[in-house]
């Protein structure tokens, strides 16, 4: 395969990886608490041999895939009056626990279970302090505190385990808005609970179709380069041929 054409698949392949990641920002607008996401890409520059015309080596600059960035700025604070619906104002996340052990979300809409437990929309256990928050029929409405704490008509029930951690954008998604890491979590010090809201997702879809567009006319210039390469290629051959 010639340069053009390895330099062609290079930025072919970083507008297939850049189009996938949009689409997924686009698919979790709705989604709370979602982080939008982007592709980070390297210059990954070559030394070829100079080609019959050119005299020293030559470079050619391809495109890497470094991996993809996490925006972590909070999304829009919006009014659902759900008792259970709760958003974090600042860092931090809540906790909950999964089969697989503890994960981390800062989507904070929550539901009763059967047994009167606190979940997730999966069904994942909601921490306190003290473990997973069930709610007794006698408990009453319930109440969340500024900073956590839970309270019903007996008194208080338990306090909101919110974390955070010294690198966010290193957290790692695991799906239905959870996140893992090898990070020890610390209390978080600075996260407001709001009951009642949602953090909305942070993804601006007037930015993400500008950026889409933009990756469709890109790939479209790189696939006219490879055409008129290959042009180039044919009439020379057919010269050629010509040639007594």
């Amino acid at each position: 395969m010639d340069n053009v054409s390895l330099l062609s698949l290079s930025y072919q392949l970083a507008a297939y990886r850049s189009m996938d990641v949009i689409a997924n920002n686009i698919a979790n607008i709705s989604t709370p608490g979602f982080k939008r996401e982007s592709v980070k890409f390297e210059e990954l520059v070559q030394q070829v041999q100079p080609g019959e015309d050119q005299k020293g080596s030559q470079s050619i600059s391809f495109v890497r895939d470094a991996g993809i960035t996490r925006d972590i700025t909070a999304g829009r604070m919006e009014q659902t009056n759900a008792p259970l619906d709760l958003a974090l104002n600042g860092k931090g996340y809540f906790a909950v626990q999964t089969p697989a052990g503890e994960r981390y979300t800062r989507n904070g809409h929550f539901t009763l279970n059967a047994d009167g437990t606190i979940v997730t929309e999966s069904g994942d256990q909601l921490l306190s302090d003290g473990g997973a928050i069930t709610i007794a029929p006698d408990d009453g409405p319930i109440s969340f505190g500024a900073d956590g704490t839970i309270s019903g008509k007996q008194g208080q029930i338990g306090k909101l385990k919110l974390v955070e951690f010294a690198n966010p954008r290193d957290l790692q998604k695991q799906g239905d808005s959870l996140y893992s890491t090898d990070q020890p979590p610390a209390a978080a010090t600075d996260a407001v609970v709001s009951q009642g809201m949602l953090e909305s997702s942070n993804v601006q879809p007037v930015v993400e179709i500008s950026r889409m567009i933009e990756i469709m006319r890109s790939y479209e210039a790189t696939s006219s380069l490879e055409k008129s390469d290959s042009d180039m290629k044919r009439q020379a051959v057919q010269k050629l041929g010509t040639v007594q």
